[in-house]
């Protein structure tokens, strides 16, 4: 007789091989035409909201693996809030205006020799976004992220371009919009001003220089300052292109500040850094004074070769870190220099034009770029004997995001919202702490970024955006904005778009008769575009808060960590402004994407893994198995290795579940099916398992640990599964009657596991749960399972007494695999099926501890034979359990040809000289 024919040996369809590059387009069109996300939309009507709103990518270029990093984050916690009982819409968006369109088709147009009109313009960087829109989406999907793909928001949608300016209409009619002249960051090669969003902070090589300002006259708190021969106040700067527009000097009120005679001359420093400064210069002297700070205030310095005053000021922010102490204020070049400089009345002069060159004002440099002045500055400062010490330095410095070319600080005329006006500041910093930060340090990011940052520019020197709505009265300089004409052109915008604006003349923009307070009936309309974070980030109002399916607040932003200056920020302070909140309770960020050495990925460096090249050689799943494998909160490394270790990992969830699946080949749940309460021991333990998964993956879930929850799937099919649970069961699978209970009570045992798992990595391995999900026998289950609920385990389970129960046992069988692989390694038996063990102690309470469960410890050892000895014998000494001694020696009897376990009675039938009793009984029937 072929034995090998009378066992239940596993076969199933579920196919071994992944093919995961071809088989999962395959899935996304069973989706699409079984309209799942529709579907999953119709039947979670009525449950609690869970809403996820979408920070929108740029429409431009093909995505990398920061998006597919940040959309498969979302795709996991939308489908996990589903499965767990949720209504969890998902509405993908892009974000469409700005400068990389119209830098790209601005190329594309240059080299064609072409000009176009401004609307013409815009009709290009249109087409252009709908180009990438449509390459982006079919990305996003192929990862398996399912949402509403086929209606998306578009900033550049008539209704939500409507949006932005009734938002925009709200702001500006509370008086929180002013037009005035401030420094703020402009990319002279883009001719824009920047947010701070847009800006990146390189290293950048610039001449750090020192510089006399003699005295004028002094002030008049420290007279005796004048009463020296010749004094100069010392200066230090990293851009030397911004003394032209020097107009003060700032001493820190609280430090002391003396004055070092060398030669002739006075020299006035920080006290602090006088000696280290000497010693720099190359010179010697002798202090003659010592003054505090504030009592420099109003003295009169000369400027180093203009005929002009500098006044010296007191700033609190002038350190001691580098430097003399002492800051040159150009008021139209820096923040700070324009915040303390108004105290003064400081105007914020900017002699600097849109392209970054010299006007005509700094006649020495008159077109001239002025990175380029440098040298030329420096070397007139030489002339005049103005410069104490020069040297190149290296030191982070604002570059523009898009061009990657240094940018300068330029008073500009621009529009700003104040953070002052309407309590902005403090009402947005309140709101802050109302919301969750995940990780918690995004709280004190945000919050001090709020806390300290300037007015918000609104303004952009661009086409391709939305216009700033205002005109300009030709008679007075003045602003006209109404409520009516504000409203009637947000109107006809959500009815045509706003190419209008661009097209028309102003008087066709106007009601008829329109006069400004003046009289004045002659007007120019504004030509600056809004920034584009201002777009994004009224998305709550233009997405969330009109749509009946979602709710504002939204429960969750979720974005890269860079975000806390950019969407988070642009869409606090505009929900804060207009409707008093926060447009999120909960805000979550992401690291970034770097090399498996932890650097930086860039073309350069040769070290870029583009999604679509990993989506082509593995899978999506894999990028998905990424995504989960690691911790988020920080930067996320990928490299060709760690994408050969996450396959591997993939292979252990797909094996287990080929293996279960093949066992239930002949296993019709509504006939087969068990309670568990009427199962086997092991089978019951396996269940407890399975609750305790259950519990803690849905736990890491919530939390957003979605590292905890691949690790402890992951955990499960390699340790409690494969190396406990399936490879004990072997035995009862294959050897048993078909249709014996023990058999029974196992398929059962495989059918929940296979369907909790699959259920519990569904939302991680979305695919090949789905996949899975075919093959799992019985009907009456969802058609996917992405329409099913997130599984419960079975009443009473987890089984805690059982589960300590064998917390021991399995010590017990961990000592004596330990004591298997002893012997095999001595060759002096090949399989525990070979092998009986001795376990033998003299602590009685142990001893009857052992003596009761040694058919438990048999099963669980897979051995021929085990007994139970309260005498000494010789064996390994357990590590885990004081007092055990374990032995292992060849088992009595022959090898049982079907089972392979060694036993006494095989050959004691002559009809089946080669089996036991047990698989005698089992093949006689």
């Amino acid at each position: 007789m072929n034995y090998k024919e009378t066992l239940n040996l596993p076969h199933t369809d579920f196919p071994m091989k992944a093919d995961l590059p071809r088989r999962e387009p395959l899935f996304l069109k069973r989706w699409a035409e079984i309209g799942l996300y529709g579907r999953i939309r119709a039947q979670s009507q009525g449950r609690p909201k869970f809403v996820l709103h979408d920070g929108p990518p740029y429409a431009n270029g093909h995505i990398h693996l920061g998006h597919a990093l940040n959309k498969i984050l979302k795709d996991i916690i939308v489908k996990s809030r589903q499965m767990t009982g949720y209504d969890s819409p998902y509405v993908p968006g892009w974000d469409c205006h700005g400068l990389p369109i119209e830098h790209q088709v601005g190329k594309e147009l240059k080299a064609k020799g072409g000009s176009l009109s401004k609307v013409e313009v815009r009709q290009q960087c249109r087409a252009y976004a709908e180009k990438f829109i449509d390459i982006q989406r079919a990305e996003f999907q192929r990862l398996g992220v399912l949402g509403n793909w086929d209606h998306p928001y578009l900033t550049m949608r008539p209704a939500y371009v409507a949006e932005i300016l009734e938002e925009y209409g709200q702001f500006y009619f509370s008086g929180a919009i002013h037009r005035s002249k401030k420094p703020i960051h402009w990319c002279a090669t883009c001719r824009t001003a920047l947010a701070e969003a847009e800006v990146e902070y390189e290293d950048h090589k610039t001449p750090s220089i020192f510089v006399r300002f003699s005295l004028n006259s002094p002030s008049s708190q420290f007279p005796e300052m004048g009463q020296q021969e010749k004094v100069s106040l010392v200066i230090w700067t990293t851009t030397p292109w911004t003394l032209p527009a020097n107009l003060a000097v700032a001493v820190h009120p609280d430090f002391e500040y003396a004055g070092i005679k060398v030669g002739d001359e006075t020299l006035v420093v920080a006290a602090e850094l006088a000696d280290k400064l000497m010693t720099a210069w190359g010179l010697k002297g002798e202090p003659v004074f010592k003054v505090p700070g504030r009592k420099l205030e109003g003295a009169q310095c000369n400027h180093p070769w203009i005929p002009r005053v500098s006044q010296v000021i007191l700033a609190n922010y002038v350190t001691l870190e580098a430097g003399t102490g002492l800051v040159h204020i150009a008021p139209g070049h820096g923040q700070e220099d324009y915040v303390f400089g108004s105290r003064y009345n400081l105007p914020p002069y900017s002699p600097v034009d849109d392209g970054g060159r010299f006007t005509d004002e700094v006649p020495e440099f008159a077109g001239q770029p002025v990175e380029a002045a440098n040298a030329g500055i420096i070397e007139l400062l030489r002339q005049r004997g103005k410069l104490l010490g020069v040297e190149a330095m290296s030191h982070s410095y604002p570059h523009c995001w898009r061009c990657k070319q240094p940018i300068i600080f330029r008073a500009t005329e621009q529009w700003f919202i104040s953070m002052a006006a309407n309590d902005l500041r403090a009402k947005a910093l309140a709101a802050i702490d109302r919301v969750t930060w995940i990780p918690r340090w995004g709280r004190e990011r945000i919050y001090q970024m709020v806390e300290r940052r300037p007015d918000w520019c609104i303004s952009r020197q661009r086409s391709w955006g939305v216009p700033i709505i205002a005109f300009h009265c030709e008679s007075c300089g003045g602003v006209l904005l109404t409520r009516e004409i504000m409203a009637a052109i947000a109107d006809r915008a959500r009815r045509e778009g706003i190419d209008f604006w661009f097209a028309e003349p102003v008087m066709a923009l106007l009601p008829p008769g329109t006069t400004c307070g003046c009289g004045g009936a002659n007007f120019r309309k504004e030509t600056d575009i809004l920034d584009v974070w201002f777009d994004s980030g009224v998305s709550w109002a233009a997405v969330v808060e009109p749509d009946p399916d979602l709710r504002l607040p939204a429960d969750l932003y979720l974005e890269g960590s860079d975000q806390h200056r950019g969407w988070f920020h642009s869409s606090l302070l505009t929900c804060v402004g207009t409707r008093g909140q926060a447009p999120y309770k909960g805000v979550l960020t992401h690291g970034f994407v770097v090399d498996g050495d932890g650097r930086k990925m860039s073309k350069s460096m040769g070290n870029v893994i583009a999604p679509q090249e990993v989506m082509d050689k593995y899978g999506a799943e894999i990028l998905r198995l990424w995504v989960a494998a690691e911790d988020y909160r920080d930067d996320v490394r990928l490299s060709p290795d760690i994408l050969k270790q996450l396959a591997d990992s993939y292979r252990r969830f797909r094996n287990t579940a080929r293996f279960m699946l093949g066992n239930l080949y002949d296993f019709d749940p509504e006939l087969h099916w068990l309670e568990p309460g009427a199962r086997e021991e092991l089978d019951r333990l396996a269940l407890s398992w399975l609750a305790q998964l259950l519990a803690r993956v849905k736990r890491a879930y919530e939390d957003y640990e979605f590292h905890q929850a691949f690790h402890r799937l992951h955990q499960f099919c390699a340790v409690e599964l494969s190396s406990i649970y399936l490879d004990i069961l072997k035995d009862r699978l294959y050897v048993s009657k078909a249709d014996s209970y023990e058999r029974r009570s196992a398929q059962s045992t495989l059918y929940d596991l296979v369907q909790g798992l699959t259920l519990a990595m569904a939302p991680i391995l979305s695919f090949t749960a789905d996949e899975i999900w075919e093959y799992i026998p019985g009907s009456g289950r969802p058609e996917s399972v992405h329409l099913a609920g997130f599984p419960s385990p079975p009443p009473d389970f987890p089984d805690e007494a059982l589960l300590a129960k064998y917390d021991f046992l399995l010590k017990v069988r961990g000592e004596i695999n330990r004591s298997l692989e002893e012997a095999r390694k001595e060759k002096r038996l090949g399989t525990a099926q070979e092998a009986a063990v001795i376990l033998a102690t003299m602590d009685g309470q142990l001893y009857d501890k052992l003596k009761g469960q040694a058919a438990e410890l048999q099963t669980l050892a897979q051995v021929a034979e085990l007994q139970v000895a309260s005498q000494p014998v010789e064996g390994q000494e357990s590590q885990e359990i004081p007092g055990l001694l374990v032995t292992v020696q060849p088992a009595a009897g022959e090898k049982c040809v079907r089972c392979w376990f060694r036993y006494p009675g095989v050959g004691e039938d002559p009809r089946h000289p080669q089996v036991c009793a047990r698989c005698r009984q089992v093949v006689e029937g």
